[in-house]
């Protein structure tokens, strides 16, 4: 029970059952108040359970599978309810399994190659094993570094996700970390774990197993110690990617790993970055010149894949078919040359404009009108090379690529292109559809009329397309007056139209209220009496006298839609909103 008052609580089932003479761990198992008990800190059914024979038989529920026949307690109660005593975190029962050697043997026994690995028993196991990580951390450590061979077990299971999460935290490349985990972790920089991961990408044909193993060395990029980190960035660790016996499994996860050496960056969470760089053991690591000219060496060879000219599958869509699909390893091709152009490395850029890579990227833009993904790396893609600082990129895409001219026949044709020999083809029993990238393509459009502003190469390049100039006149300035939120009379705030925005996500980080705040605050208002019943009545009473009520901040009405089904109560200004089921009202 969570609490006991003497003469009126009733007796909880888990006392009940510790009274008895003869009682087994079973029947404690097959109570429902056990979990609520332990979390209490009941002393009896602790001091019951921190006994090594109960902490042996919980683990042994854990880890052990049981025939078929069984029954569904056995099967699935006992586990899971053994799984969740150990992540109460209770001490004593933490610290009877990580002070015996015999308990951490029987505990570890289950990642050997000749032990059964279920989905339902590799989750208890990895969670055991991690609140032990985050309780236990120094004795756990100790036995694993006493113990190498967990390790690699660990890797040969890594196609299991749970696993994969045990071997994440093991190797220091989670978000949950304390600040002291790194030091007692020193011992596996001097092992040769990541060489390990990265050789699943050749070993295994499982995409699972490539998958996991992507996302360990995804993680050690953002999260691990610089020292063990450091040891990702060999251009050695990528060479299977293009093996052509290999999946396509293998390129698209090594593919990711590149991205993630070049911007680590980009797959961390912006509250995680605010914890990382509280701590001691290092910043973001990101790729040497080594590594960017080694994956650089591998370009041309990926570059070919982009061609789908002698590809035969076909894929059909709604709107016709694909002939072939563009498919994951293309578009994680044209992420990876979208990420490289960021990284503001010269000999990158140069090899890319060498190599055409930027151009085919446009390319596919145009031949792939419908998916969204590829639309967006590739509009990356223009806007990095338009706003960097070299030249030669800028008169590379207006040029060599024609963005401009291509730009202007996809408008001009406005629909899907009935080419026989294009990738994308519509349907024979229905009119061409219309074209899915103009959004984007409008954005573009928008860019380079923003920098040309600022950039003679640009705007040169424009005026001196007659075409271009008609198109924008007689098009662009209207669809963007259409297209602009900030002008419509649908509940958008016209105070702010002056204010340029590229998307809702930037309008929203810089609004300067706090809705959910202000709702709490303001229910807050209601719960202890603030606005008493005749306050309310009078309110409604003067809704009613009323057959229209003006509210003057316009702000307010906007919010005041967002607001009203839950009942809140919002200030702003001078003028408070009274918020009813149905109506509101302005009070005083």
């Amino acid at each position: 029970m969570f609490w006991r008052m003497t003469g009126l609580s009733a007796a909880s089932p888990v006392d009940t059952i510790l009274d008895k003479e003869n009682f087994t761990l079973e029947e404690l198992l097959d109570e429902d108040e056990i979990i609520q008990e332990c979390k209490a800190l009941n002393s009896r059914l602790i001091n019951f359970l921190r006994d090594k024979a109960q902490v042996e038989q919980l683990l042994r529920y854990v880890m052990e599978e049981v025939p078929e026949d069984s029954e569904k307690k056995r099967s699935f109660k006992f586990p899971f309810i053994a799984c969740e005593i150990f992540t109460c975190e209770i001490d004593v029962i933490l610290r009877t399994l990580v002070e015996d050697e015999e308990l951490m043997d029987l505990l570890f026994s289950f990642v050997k190659p000749d032990h059964p690995h279920s989905t339902l028993l590799s989750g208890y196991f990895s969670k055991v094993v991690i609140c032990l990580m985050l309780r236990k951390t120094a004795p756990l450590m100790n036995y694993v570094q006493g113990h190498p061979e967990i390790v690699v077990q660990l890797v040969d299971l890594i196609g299991i996700t749970s696993i994969m999460e045990v071997l994440i935290r093991l190797i220091g490349a989670d978000e949950n970390i304390y600040s002291n985990y790194g030091d007692t972790m020193q011992w596996l920089e001097n092992t040769d774990v990541l060489e390990m991961i990265a050789d699943k990408f050749s070993s295994s044909d499982s995409p699972e197993v490539h998958a996991n193993a992507a996302e360990i060395l995804c993680a050690v990029t953002r999260c691990a110690p610089p020292s063990l980190a450091t040891k990702i960035c060999s251009p050695r660790l990528f060479h299977h990617a293009l093996e052509e016996s290999r999946p396509k499994s293998v390129l698209v996860h090594s593919l990711s790993v590149c991205i993630s050496l070049l911007d680590p960056k980009r797959l961390a969470s912006a509250s995680y970055q605010a914890f990382r760089s509280n701590l001691s053991h290092g910043a973001l690591v990101t790729a040497s010149p080594e590594t960017v000219d080694g994956m650089l060496e591998s370009l041309g060879n990926l570059l070919k894949l982009l061609d789908t000219s002698s590809a035969e599958n076909i894929l059909p869509t709604p709107y016709g078919y694909l002939r072939p699909p563009l498919g994951k390893h293309r578009l994680k091709i044209v992420e990876f040359i979208s990420v490289l152009l960021t990284i503001g490395s010269e000999t990158a850029e140069k090899e890319l404009i060498r190599q055409s890579a930027i151009k085919r990227s446009i390319d596919l833009f145009f031949e792939y009108p419908y998916n969204n993904f590829l639309h967006h790396h590739v509009e990356n893609i223009i806007v990095s090379c338009l706003e960097g600082k070299r030249t030669e990129l800028i008169e590379h895409v207006l040029n060599d690529c024609d963005t401009v001219g291509k730009i202007l026949v996809a408008e001009r044709l406005s629909s899907l292109s009935t080419e026989s020999n294009a990738p994308t083809v519509p349907s024979e029993e229905k009119a061409p559809p219309r074209i899915g990238n103009v959004g984007h393509m409008t954005r573009i459009a928008n860019k380079l009329i923003q920098l040309g502003n600022s950039n003679s190469i640009i705007q040169a390049h424009l005026q001196e397309n007659t075409e271009w100039v008609e198109w924008q006149t007689n098009v662009l300035v209207k669809r963007n007056e259409v297209e602009n939120v900030y002008h419509w009379a649908c509940g958008r705030p016209t105070s702010l139209h002056d204010r340029g925005r590229d998307s809702d996500d930037d309008d929203y980080r810089d609004r300067d209220y706090d809705v959910a705040a202000l709702a709490n605050n303001l229910s807050q208002a209601f719960r202890y009496g603030i606005y008493s019943n005749d306050d309310i009545e009078e309110a409604q009473g003067s809704l009613e006298r009323d057959d229209e009520v003006i509210l003057k901040c316009e702000l307010c009405l906007n919010i005041a839609f967002l607001l009203i089904l839950v009942g809140c109560n919002m200030q702003c200004d001078k003028y408070s909103l009274l918020f009813s089921k149905k109506k509101f009202v302005t009070v005083s």
